[in-house]
């Protein structure tokens, strides 16, 4: 006993998630400001705190509720599903956030030694979820060199050619790590694709509302599609975990699989949790959308703090809280540089490396106002001017 042998081969083979990596490095740091996790700045509605406070005496708060959630709240998204998403055929099931959503979906719809398919950059937690279940055989597509799009020919190739045909396609719309937005055609098509081939798609539309530019953001439905919501990032609610999967309803058996799982895992999403969100769903997507285009600001002064790296160095950022930043070229680590920014310039950002795309950085500018987000760029800016100049300046044994 007490050797690595004893312990499940799923979690040896699991990376590491990079956020525990990151807190590991900002320790070390000293007076470190962070522009690394993907959170928002603000908390949930004053009116909808409120009437939870009032609910802690409640006993139901303190029991199990049913496993698919609130049935008050299921209503309010079903309506919220058919308002706003354009989904009409889909049942809701709450979730400890949208993670768990995930989770969830790869435990229902895939076997362990499934294939799937996803692109880079990719979310970390999802590549997470596939090793930990045992989903070995992950075929991580290319995007866009210049848009960060799936490459959906790849995709079709893929899906064509592979024997047995993947199981699963997932996508984070827009995305996560770069704040890239896929057009509805282009979603469209990888759906149909996905039918074609007798796959599943997974899209996850955790920053449904965090569009700029005039975009605006579209779902795709269909017996093969399962959609992600999230309350995390909408409602600053990232600490009270709430998220909800919406899944097509005429699937036969469907539901009674994910709730096997459900009550596997959490039972239920936490009960006065739940009842924050249907109070904050009560304020409407514009409560939300205000709060979100404070963050144009935002992503402006990130811009052109990494103005430094040059022309085409910065992708991304049409949606979510994200841009994706390449230093520049000189053989160096990625997570290397995000060491050194956060050590000699005071400043923490995502290695790429960590989302299949090795060189590269993700920048988060949702977790700060607009005063604190410049005192980061004046930092981030520093140290890239410096990166730049004289490359990486502080001997690698001291950061």
């Amino acid at each position: 006993m007490g050797s690595y042998a004893n312990l499940a081969r799923r979690a040896l083979e699991t990376e590491m998630p990079i956020m525990v990596q990151m807190q590991e490095v900002l320790r070390g740091a000293k007076n470190c400001v962070s522009l690394a996790q993907g959170v928002v700045y603000w908390q949930p509605p004053k009116p909808a705190l409120g009437k939870v406070k009032e609910l802690v005496w409640e006993p139901s708060v303190s029991r199990y509720g049913a496993d698919e959630g609130l049935p008050e709240l299921r209503v309010a998204l079903v309506k919220k599903l058919r308002q706003e998403n354009n989904l009409h055929k889909s049942s809701v099931m709450v979730t400890a956030g949208a993670n768990q959503a995930f989770v969830n979906l790869v435990l229902t719809l895939c076997d362990a030694g499934d294939s799937v398919v996803m692109f880079a950059p990719y979310y970390f937690n999802a590549y997470m979820s596939f090793q930990m279940t045992g989903i070995t055989n992950i075929h991580v597509g290319p995007g866009s060199p210049d848009t960060l799009y799936p490459d959906v020919d790849w995709l079709e190739r893929i899906l064509t050619e592979s024997k047995p045909v993947p199981k699963l396609v997932t996508v984070v719309n827009p995305g996560n790590p770069t704040g890239t937005y896929i057009p509805e055609s282009l979603l469209q098509r990888i759906a149909n694709l996905c039918k074609n081939a007798g796959s599943w798609l997974l899209v996850d539309n955790t920053y449904e509302y965090f569009m700029f530019d005039g975009l605006k953001h579209s779902c795709v439905e269909g017996n093969h599609i399962v959609n992600i919501f999230s309350f995390s990032k909408a409602y600053g609610m990232m600490g009270w975990r709430v998220g909800y999967i919406a899944y097509p309803s005429e699937v036969e058996g469907l539901s009674a699989q994910l709730l096997k799982v459900q009550d596997n895992i959490p039972i239920c999403a936490s009960i006065i949790s739940q009842h924050l969100a249907l109070h904050s769903l009560e304020m409407g997507p514009e409560w939300v959308r205000e709060r979100v285009q404070t963050l144009a600001k935002n992503r402006e002064i990130v811009s052109e703090a990494l103005s430094p790296l040059g022309e085409g160095s910065v992708k991304g950022g049409e949606g979510a809280i994200y841009l994706f930043a390449k230093p520049p070229k000189g053989g160096y680590d990625d997570f290397d540089v995000v060491r050194w920014l956060a050590n000699r310039h005071g400043i923490a950002v995502i290695p790429g490396s960590a989302c299949g795309a090795a060189g590269n950085l993700r920048i988060s500018f949702g977790g700060l106002t607009e005063s604190d987000c410049r005192a980061a760029a004046e930092r981030l800016k520093k140290g890239l001017e410096e990166l730049v100049a004289n490359g990486l300046v502080q001997d690698p044994v001291n950061f």
